[in-house]
């Protein structure tokens, strides 16, 4: 098995970004590093006003949470729903934060503000030897929550790559300080070798990446593409596989991660099944804090027979 000192993902030197076209980028870089030096309780406030302030500005993202709110909580009041919108931007704005704190700080100093639910799930699992699939979803958390649970087991990352250079490079290089392996979710091959190798593998298959490779199977009561990896990755190894949340606590005194048993049965050689299995763990887990989740992104734009995004009137 792996451990945190042996095939290190290689760090990019951070020279080469040093042209004018990544100066914006820098500078907003800058200020995050700033701010995740700041006192907790001062950092969770920041994180609440740039939640507010995306939610009066950013109308594209908007448009597309309230879509998804609307869609995934009908039976709540319009209030309602407007109240659930506004949390989502603010818990999101906090998750901005919380990117930073795990790129820049040492994550050590959080280790008093967490507490962990099921760890010996994950322990019993890894004894197994057939390494282990954590399969977690895209919570506001997600950066600082991965990098919060490498304190106390190792465990490799997929990640899906970001369009710009320098934060991507910027991203890799805080994860490989965590992770013994950050894996492009493109990269199967190492991913499944993660797996061989007797690691485990935190793995989040909850957004839309097309109906290539995908089922539609309920999410919250929607049809959703939900890609079959999980299956495959599981089935590969024989590799145990549990659920895995990270929550921020409402109180704002730290976070809590929460680990599952092993999935008995998974997989059970039915994609879709499978799939439809994963979406409820997630939507059980996802409901707990509902405002904590990436409600930002457009799940739903591939559907059954009609253009992409058309849910999001983007065609």
């Amino acid at each position: 098995m792996l451990n945190a000192q042996q095939q290190k993902t290689p760090r990019t030197p951070l020279r080469q970004f040093a042209g004018p076209r990544y100066w914006p980028a820098w500078l907003g870089l800058g200020i995050l590093w700033l701010i995740a030096h700041l006192p907790y309780a001062l950092q969770l406030r920041l994180g609440a006003g740039i939640g507010a302030l995306a939610y009066r500005f950013g109308k594209r993202r908007r448009a597309i949470c309230e879509e998804n709110i609307s869609l995934c909580f009908p039976d709540l009041s319009a209030e309602e729903q407007e109240q659930l919108i506004r949390e989502t931007f603010r818990a999101n704005g906090i998750g901005v934060i919380e990117a930073a704190i795990a790129w820049s700080c040492n994550p050590e100093s959080l280790r008093s503000r967490v507490s962990i639910e099921g760890s010996e799930h994950l322990e019993a699992a890894m004894k197994l030897g057939r390494g282990v699939l954590l399969i977690g979803g895209h919570y506001s958390t997600l950066e600082l929550g991965g990098t919060l649970l490498s304190l106390f087991h190792p465990m490799n990352v997929t990640y899906r790559a970001h369009k710009n250079p320098l934060i991507e490079a910027v991203m890799t290089n805080s994860r490989a300080k965590h992770f013994a392996r950050v894996i492009e979710r493109e990269d199967v091959r190492q991913a499944m070798r993660s797996l061989k190798d007797g690691d485990t593998l935190w793995f989040a298959p909850d957004q839309d990446y097309g109906a290539r490779h995908s089922v539609f199977v309920p999410f919250f009561g929607v049809e959703a593409a939900t890609i079959t990896a999980t299956s495959r990755f599981a089935r590969m190894n024989d590799s145990p596989a549990l659920m895995f949340s990270h929550t921020r606590n409402p109180s704002g005194s730290g976070y809590t991660l929460s680990i599952g048993p092993v999935l008995e049965g998974f997989p059970s050689g039915d994609d879709e099944v499978d799939a439809r299995r994963i979406n409820a763990e997630l939507e059980s887990r996802i409901r707990q804090y509902p405002e904590q989740y990436l409600w930002l992104h457009r799940r739903f734009k591939t559907q059954r027979d009609k253009p992409s995004a058309h849910l999001y009137g983007e065609n």
